[in-house]
């Protein structure tokens, strides 16, 4: 019974990626921290309504990957990493761009989803 228990928490685990390769993960887990960086930028160096999307982003983005089965204390510490890196940085336009263009693309009505928590006022 017991390797019938492991055998179907493997599949699950296992089909809970099938629709994200790792690349896609690794992009995704950096895209959300360019935009946990962005949300730190002080609102006198960037628009409100950047910083907003940003926060909301960060947001969908690590609920839908511990959704997906990342273990969220190794999704914070990777977070922090990109955070560490990028903290004191000017806002890049570009990468933020190419950041909603990728997660746009890969994750069905994540630009809705993230609207409607920008919307919302929760992030």
């Amino acid at each position: 019974m017991k390797k019938i228990i492991t055998l179907i928490s493997i599949l699950l685990v296992t089909s809970a990626y099938a629709d994200m390769s790792d690349d896609d993960k690794k992009k995704t887990i950096e895209c959300a921290g360019i935009y946990y960086a962005n949300s730190m930028i002080p609102q006198a160096e960037l628009e409100l309504d950047k910083i907003v999307h940003s926060f909301a982003a960060k947001k969908f983005l690590s609920s839908y990957l511990v959704k997906k089965g990342v273990n969220e204390d190794n999704l914070n510490k990777e977070l922090i990493k990109i955070v560490d890196e990028r903290y004191g940085k000017p806002y890049e336009e570009n990468t933020t761009i190419g950041c909603d263009s990728f997660i746009y693309k890969l994750i069905p009505n994540s630009k809705s989803e993230i609207d409607k928590l920008v919307k919302s006022g929760i992030y």
